[in-house]
């Protein structure tokens, strides 16, 4: 019998409004940030797996000692379950039929390449084709331009030492084809075993020895830590997260997913917590007659606790179910954007914090107005009693917080994004206390009448505490949604504005100083300028304030620009690319000090005036740091760890000259003629970084658009169960202003006028809070620049002012439809 009364309680609590209002809200709640987590997950094992190829495996070791790594290496590796190959990389002359040209050398093994394709061409006019493996031994690949600069055609031979190799193919593309200034075009691609039989390789010779693993992360992370300590200084350990150009695109790709899901989070709490609290006030006179019949405090309190635990399960299955279609839409919608299939793979870790939030949300928003119906007293079935005060929802407002705060911490990891957004809510809330004092102010002096703007002041008095609740719950949805939109509006489109369709997709090296005025005039006939053309000295950072470099730095460090010679400039103007974040730049006439960039200053410890030692040849400079810039490296353009003023401690050091420029498809021929009029100077192909960056734009724009699409439904939602928070009060004002002859007309323009005004000024606070939180987001998160929004200041007010209108007609259709006399007997 007991079983039967409680499975009726459950029943006809599923029929109350306030209820469904809560499990919306949940569903609401989960469904989001499940879609944004599994769809984040999706997009980052796509975008690595993508960005993988850039290595053509998952990591790469690096020997630039000259010498092969202990075998026992790679036995290991294979015995750990991970994929191997091997490439060996060297410069060499080679020999045609018609001369002779200095190329770049890739000889790889069977495996390679462990990710990622090659694409050839068989003949010169031929179709292009994609093929999973390099050359076969006695065969080699070569770029097209040393065809035409041979005069060779496919099929004929090519001396590389004492080896002659068959032409089968014309390199076109090949996978970890990166920005490398040592991979001087043209790039000729052979089989590793050959590499003896050329007789090229001597002891000393400048060879860079590399080695491809490709498996699980946790396999190569378990490697990493058993071949760490057997590393050597000239032993270089890379992922794809270690280059500069593309490591940063996959960063600020993962920081735009984790804002958009962090937004989603604040904004299933809100849903939760006014629908919950909306339940918990019309739930007060059903535990006063609860009481009236015995029932205890803790009896209501177990009673409503297994409530909240019953919606709890029914919001995470119902969220689950209506998540899954939409990752699985969101996950071909992302193919369709790759144009190619993208293999759909559900991760169970990403629903965690799907899971987490409903979880939170119930007990940290729901249940403490909940569980304070303990307190609700019997007399209340006889006597109307006072509502609850402010001092009673202050604890709940600290719990709020906490909650929150760790929601987002946890679901962002990011400091900067949990104080922006916070900070945002913190300024909205404040102002917002003052607002609503200066509404009060004002409003208490407005009489009614027969006006529709009177009715709709008065009614913003009359119902002044669930106005400034609305308003508020209005302000933040806004100021969360908007703050995507304009992320949306400003950051992504500065990113993308980056790599315009004209972006620099060639460089030029080792340009000599005398030819450089002949350089910059040859490319600007051929209508393909050239950009700033800098200096470039190759030196090593030896010693930071008179100790050696590797004594003066952390030994938990793993530095690679203290393995290797940077590469040194001079420049005079700082570039558009870079922004001086510490100390000044070089004024005029300055000839001393060095600007570092910021991420190498952060690992060395750097701070204005130490004094840095660069062994330059047989020759030492030693300057101290002036400044500290942060780079674009994703910008294709020449950028530099180490910056000297003009005439500074480089001008007596032998330069070579270096600097990028566009050039189209169709004037690719250029580069023939260029090559044979300056044979010097070395020209760097990077098309292919160029598309894959853009590539992963594309998929981040399409992923962010998406995630808004599910926020601003979760936004109206949010705003719809608002409203309806006052909507039995509301209700009865209307029937009673009909039974004294109030018409519907003025009852309609007045109450779509009261929450027009709501919404407009909820929405110029929402606006300002969310240009405060993206301020704080471009400056301190996406290390950009900030600008006002003036576009999106006055559009959102009048939008939400519209929506929140016909939110207030909605809620007349009862007034309007039935007899008054019969909805005040309803709602009584």
């Amino acid at each position: 019998m007991a079983a039967s009364q409680k499975l009726m309680s459950v029943s006809r609590d599923w029929r109350e409004r306030d209820v469904r209002v809560v499990l919306v809200a949940l569903i609401i709640a989960v469904a989001t940030v499940a879609t944004i987590a599994l769809f984040a997950s999706q997009l980052q094992r796509t975008l690595v797996s993508s960005a993988s190829s850039f290595l053509a495996a998952d990591r790469q070791l690096e020997a630039e000692n000259g010498r092969p790594v202990p075998a026992g290496w790679i036995e290991e590796a294979r015995d750990r379950g991970i994929e191997t190959g091997q490439m060996i990389e060297f410069s060499t002359m080679v020999f045609g039929e018609s001369g002779f040209q200095l190329v770049s050398v890739k000889a790889v093994s069977d495996e390679y390449p462990l990710r990622g394709d090659i694409e050839v061409q068989s003949r010169a006019e031929g179709t292009r084709s994609i093929v999973g493996s390099g050359p076969a031994k006695g065969e080699i690949w070569i770029n097209p331009r040393l065809l035409r600069l041979l005069e060779l055609d496919v099929g004929d031979t090519l001396e590389v030492g004492n080896l002659k190799l068959e032409i089968s193919n014309l390199l076109l593309r090949e996978p970890d084809g990166g920005f490398r200034l040592s991979s001087l075009a043209p790039r000729v691609m052979m089989h590793v075993d050959d590499v003896p039989a050329t007789g090229v390789l001597q002891e000393g010779s400048r060879v860079e020895y590399i080695y491809l693993f490709a498996g699980a992360e946790n396999l190569l992370n378990d490697y990493y830590q058993w071949l760490e300590p057997q590393l050597e200084p000239s032993h270089e350990w890379e992922g794809v997260r270690d280059g500069e150009t593309f490591s940063r695109s996959l960063e600020r790709a993962e920081r735009f997913l984790l804002l958009g899901g962090s937004l989603a989070v604040l904004l299933a709490a809100v849903a939760v917590a006014v629908a919950s609290r909306q339940y918990a006030l019309s739930q007060r006179d059903t535990v006063a007659l609860l009481k009236t019949l015995g029932l205890t405090g803790k009896g209501i309190g177990r009673l409503y606790l297994r409530r909240l635990a019953l919606w709890g399960v029914a919001g995470i299955i119902g969220g689950l179910v209506l998540a899954l279609p939409l990752f699985w839409l969101l996950a071909r919608m992302l193919g369709s954007v790759l144009e190619r299939p993208v293999d759909i793979y559900l991760d169970p870790a990403a629903l965690a914090p799907a899971l987490l939030t409903a979880l939170v949300s119930l007990f940290a928003f729901a249940y403490p107005p909940v569980r304070r119906l303990r307190n609700v007293p019997a007399m209340r079935v006889l006597r109307s009693q006072p509502g609850e005060t402010g001092r009673e929802a202050v604890p709940d407002l600290i719990i709020a917080v906490l909650a929150i705060f760790g929601l987002v911490w946890m679901y962002a990891g990011e400091l900067a994004l949990v104080a922006s957004l916070l900070g945002g809510l913190v300024l909205l809330l404040a102002v917002l206390g003052l607002v609503g004092w200066l509404m009060v102010s004002v409003l208490r002096k407005v009489r009614g009448g027969g006006n529709a703007w009177r009715l709709a002041l008065v009614g913003l008095y009359r119902h002044r505490q669930a106005s400034m609740a609305q308003m508020a719950v209005f302000a933040m949805t806004l100021m969360l949604a908007a703050t995507l939109v304009l992320v949306r509006s400003s950051l992504l489109d500065d990113w993308q504005a980056q790599l315009p369709d004209d972006a620099p997709n060639h460089f030029l090296i080792n340009i000599a100083p005398d030819t450089v005025d002949e350089v910059d005039a040859y490319w600007a006939q051929k209508g393909s300028p050239l950009d700033t053309v800098y200096p470039m000295v190759r030196g090593r950072l030896t010693e930071l304030n008179d100790q050696p470099v590797k004594e003066a730095v952390s030994k938990d460090e793993r530095i690679n620009a203290l393995n290797r010679e940077l590469n040194l400039t001079w420049m005079e103007d700082l570039p558009d690319d870079n922004r001086v974040v510490e100390g000044e730049w070089f004024a005029a006439g300055v000839t001393e000090g060095v600007s570092v960039e910021a991420e190498l200053a952060e690992r060395l410890g750097l701070e204005l005036g130490d004094r840095l030692t660069f062994t330059i040849g047989s020759e030492q400079v030693t300057e101290p740091v002036v400044s500290i810039r942060t780079v674009q490296w994703d910008s294709m353009k020449p950028n530099f760890y180490i910056a000297f003023p003009p005439d500074g401690g480089l001008t007596d050091m032998p330069a070579t000259w270096i600097t990028s420029f566009h050039l189209g498809a169709s004037n690719k021929v250029a580069l023939n003629e260029f090559s044979r009029r300056f044979p010097t100077v070395s020209v760097l192909e990077i098309d292919h970084i160029i598309e894959r960056i853009q590539d992963i734009v594309r998929q981040v724009t399409q992923a962010i658009e998406a995630i808004l699409a599910l926020i601003l439904a979760a936004a109206l939602v949010v705003m719809a169960a608002v409203v309806s928070a006052t909507l039995r009060d509301r209700q009865r004002e209307g029937a009673l202003l009909r039974t004294l002859g109030g018409q519907q007309s003025l009852l309609v323009r007045s109450t779509m006028l009261e929450f027009a005004l709501l919404g407009f000024v909820a929405g110029i606070l929402g606006v300002l809070a969310a240009e405060a939180a993206v301020y704080a987001l471009q400056v301190r998160m996406f290390e950009g620049s900030f600008q006002w929004h003036w576009e999106v200041m006055l559009p959102v007010p009048l939008i939400s002012a519209l929506l929140l209108a016909l939110f207030g007609r909605w809620q007349l259709r009862p007034v309007l439809s039935v007899s008054p006399m019969l909805l005040l007997r309803r709602l009584e």
